[in-house]
């Protein structure tokens, strides 16, 4: 397994640059606004937690950050690029090539293997048949599942179900990563050993990790916490664990 001892860039330009993000959203007459005036930014090797109530815009920032969607005003870069104005096309192959994404229910294919699933993204980018036997059986074995490689999800376990869903966004070496609740359906042991994962492959990747939870066993193991409530940062905090690794 990737150590995870090593700290974070800081100085290096952020995978991703927010800013002045403005979203709404109309439900009937009504206009709902969803961020209002959002700064941040992502940078490389970093796991960062959004937290806030329901309602507080973890859902919406999560979506503009993944390209499913594009803000009313404000400017989104990815790797110094900017992508919030990207056309549908365009905004596809992006998320194909640069983006991974975790999901608290997982979202493996139920007919494919463990390895058929991680394989998925590379045959999707057009990746070889030899490289990509040869990433997807790395992945799996960084993840602890290299003898659950012709296992479909029924037959594995809910943390190795998402110790899968890990490897098959990391696969494909992506600049961000982004989580929706990744441990949200896991028990504590479970837990434990996909954050453990997720911050050791994001860290030896440099991809960023951008991850919305209610869960605090995920924000102890971030380096940061931004907290939103009402569409704005209402705090951000640097972990203990962020100050102990860059001890």
């Amino acid at each position: 397994m990737p150590s995870s001892s090593a700290a974070p860039p800081q100085a290096a330009a952020p995978v991703m640059a927010l800013r002045g993000l403005h979203k709404t959203y109309r439900l009937g007459r009504h206009v709902v606004p969803a961020l209002r005036g959002v700064d941040l930014d992502v940078r490389a090797g970093e796991m960062l937690a959004l937290v806030g109530p329901s309602g507080s815009g973890k859902s919406t920032l999560l979506n503009l950050c993944g390209l499913m969607d594009r803000p009313d005003t404000g400017h989104i870069a990815l790797r110094g690029q900017p992508v919030h104005d990207l056309d549908e096309t365009r905004a596809t192959l992006l998320r194909r090539d640069a983006l991974g994404f975790i999901f608290q229910g997982f979202n493996l294919v139920p007919v494919m293997t463990a390895a058929e699933n991680v394989d998925y993204p590379l045959f999707l980018a057009g990746v070889g048949a030899d490289q990509r036997r040869r990433r997807v059986a790395e992945a799996l074995a960084q993840v602890g599942l290299a003898e659950h490689a012709g296992h479909r999800p029924d037959a594995l376990s809910g943390g190795q179900r998402q110790r899968v869903a890990v490897a098959r966004a990391l696969v494909k070496r992506p600049a961000l990563v982004i989580a929706d609740e990744p441990t949200a359906s896991l028990d504590s042991h479970s837990a434990d050993t996909v954050l453990t994962l997720m911050r050791s492959l994001c860290r030896a990747q440099g991809a960023a990790c951008l991850i919305a939870t209610h869960d605090d066993r995920l924000t102890r193991r971030c380096d940061r916490v931004i907290r939103l409530r009402d569409g704005r940062i209402e705090a951000e905090t640097t972990t203990p664990q962020a100050e102990r690794s860059a001890a």
